[in-house]
């Protein structure tokens, strides 16, 4: 989808194979590799496509692709996105309660513990 988009905005079919890689994170002696030419010709490829896109970097380049880049789930990684109970591959999602005893005032609170973040919870 991204290379059609591409040569549609002018690029060759070199070119637009070049943004590709460039945009999936790879460095020009990366994609010189995979397309089998020189670092040089890679860096004479991006010069060509910064000028016909009209963009001054790699990373803008990378930005302007973004809208039109799919993303796709490498093969084996099939996960749960029903979560109407709660749960995403046998781990809980969102926030949890967390009931602890305050033995000095003698009252229970109610903590939320939120995945991914530093908690602080007093036992």
């Amino acid at each position: 989808m991204l290379r059609e988009v591409l040569i549609k905005e002018g690029l060759s079919n070199r070119e637009a194979e070049v943004a590709e890689l460039v945009t999936q994170g790879l460095s020009n002696k990366e994609v010189a590799s995979r397309l089998f030419v020189t670092e040089k010709t890679v860096k004479f490829h991006l010069t060509n496509i910064y000028k016909k896109m009209n963009v001054k970097s790699r990373a803008q380049l990378i930005v302007w692709c973004l809208p039109n880049m799919t993303f796709i789930e490498r093969g084996g990684d099939k996960r749960n996105t029903d979560n109407t109970n709660g749960f995403s591959n046998g781990i809980p999602t969102g926030h949890s309660p967390v009931s602890s005893q305050n033995t000095e005032a003698n009252t229970a609170e109610t903590q939320t513990i939120l995945p991914g973040s530093y908690n602080k919870v007093k036992f």
